[in-house]
């Protein structure tokens, strides 16, 4: 068993004893080393590791930052290394493996990597996506993705719209777009993607073009890019449900 591992720590020493250990496992294949938040998204996504292990606390861009914007590109397994206890819980509600409190030692860092491999080697089928994750609070959020009324363009940030909540997440809506289901999330304007069954109509406004009315009093500017996708995926919809 080959295991790609990526190790993140911003403490140049942390991350060599990191490795140090890894590379006594001659299962393990360490294929990037990243001293930031920044450097491990980018590295992540290029390597496509099993296992990764992140520190906490780095400037600029956290471990919980990391976890956020990866989406569907997060390694399969997470481990998460610090040296502050306070992060425990928001870690394992984020889906870490584990956590590793620094100091530790040889023993409890090899028990973490048997679990890690433990998880690896058993090949469970990834569940079907249903969340979201974003920061809030202080801490991080599960959001169902079938409550997601519609997501609004915020700079480089996505605003989603549940109800009458809103949470920014810290991905494009191209990113988005690509990874939620297209049978159930279409895009009507560069700066909104809407959930279909949330749709109640098209109207013309006073331009000529169509607005979307969405459940509720929400109305959103549909672009004539989008039109001919929206009417056919609606006309499917419907077809489907008759």
């Amino acid at each position: 068993m080959n295991i790609r591992v990526v190790v993140v720590d911003d403490e140049p020493l942390s991350r060599s004893n990191l490795t140090t250990l890894l590379r006594r496992d001659a299962e393990i294949e360490i294929v990037a080393e990243c001293g930031s938040g920044r450097e491990a998204l980018a590295e992540i996504r290029k390597t496509r590791p099993d296992l990764a292990f992140l520190d906490v606390e780095m400037p600029e861009c956290d471990g919980f930052d990391v976890l956020e914007m990866l989406g569907p590109d997060l390694p399969a397994v997470v481990v998460f290394v610090t040296a502050y206890d306070k992060y425990a819980v928001r870690a394992f509600e984020a889906g870490a493996l584990d956590y590793l409190l620094k100091p530790f030692d040889d023993a409890r860092f090899d028990r973490a990597l048997a679990r890690a491999k433990e998880k690896l080697r058993s090949k469970s089928p990834q569940p079907k996506r249903e969340h979201l994750a974003v920061k809030s609070s202080g801490g991080i959020a599960f959001l169902r993705i079938s409550e997601i009324d519609w997501i609004e363009a915020a700079d480089y940030y996505s605003r989603l719209h549940l109800g009458l909540a809103t949470h920014l997440l810290r991905r494009s809506m191209s990113e988005l777009e690509r990874e939620l289901d297209p049978a159930v999330f279409c895009r009507i304007h560069r700066s909104a993607i809407v959930r279909l069954d949330r749709v109640r109509g098209l109207e013309l406004n006073e331009s000529g073009e169509y607005d979307v009315l969405l459940e509720g009093s929400t109305r959103l500017r549909l672009s004539r890019r989008y039109r001919k996708q929206l009417q056919a995926l609606l006309d499917l919809r419907v077809s489907v449900e008759r």
